[in-house]
């Protein structure tokens, strides 16, 4: 029986300290190739404005515009901190003219209708305090035919899968915010029932046996 969710936090990562841990943590997954960057490049999002929301440290977006040509990138994140963060590792990365960051709430978010070509994030959306307002916006906010990619932990993984993970988690000082991200996260079911009434509704579900992941083209005919 899969258990109650739990809110983590809809507040972000903030403390330096924390912070840090979460960048090494982030840069071990990079450096082992397990960040979602294959992920995107193979549901198409290779082009144009992209929008991330909760980059964090940023490691995701700047591997994207890494191994893209003529691409730009908007990163927003409801952590000071971690924008901070984020905007040295594009340092790092000599990708600053090509990403902006920006402090902001993805249940309001700062842009046009039609902004972006392509709209992704992965292990933000169990920290949505309005997940559906969210994917409202993020529909919003992208170009008919854009293409868009949430993937985020699932919280009925077997337990086995769970303690493989918490082994696998380093620094250790992590292991409980992973504990707590994988009690807030949602199962397929409640994430095809958060679709429903919003421009993301043909979305496509997927779920292997540590995560799940919502992708697609928003339709033309997608209200705004």
């Amino acid at each position: 029986m899969t258990r109650p969710r739990i809110v983590e936090t809809d507040g972000g990562i903030v403390g330096e300290v924390t912070v840090a841990q979460y960048d090494e943590m982030q840069r071990t997954l990079r450096d082992r190739g397990w960040i979602e960057t294959r992920a995107l490049l193979d549901a198409g999002i290779d082009r144009g404005l992209a929008l991330e929301l909760g980059p964090g440290p940023g490691y995701l977006g700047l591997e994207w515009l890494r191994r893209t040509r003529e691409t730009r990138l908007v990163g927003l994140d409801i952590s000071a901190d971690m924008l901070a963060r984020a905007r040295r590792n594009a340092e790092t990365y000599g990708l600053t003219d090509r990403v902006e960051y920006r402090l902001g709430d993805g249940s309001r978010l700062p842009f046009e209708d039609r902004s972006f070509d392509a709209v992704f994030t992965n292990g933000s959306l169990h920290e949505w305090a309005k997940p559906q307002e969210t994917f409202a916006e993020l529909g919003r906010v992208l170009r008919p035919g854009g293409r868009f990619l949430v993937s985020d932990l699932r919280r009925d993984m077997a337990a086995p899968v769970r303690w493989f993970l918490w082994l696998m988690t380093r620094p250790t000082a992590i292991r409980p915010g992973l504990l707590s991200s994988i009690g807030a996260a949602y199962t397929p079911t409640e994430v095809a029932a958060l679709l429903a009434e919003t421009p993301l509704a043909r979305a496509r579900v997927a779920s292997n046996p540590v995560g799940l992941t919502i992708s697609g083209t928003l339709p033309a005919d997608a209200a705004g």
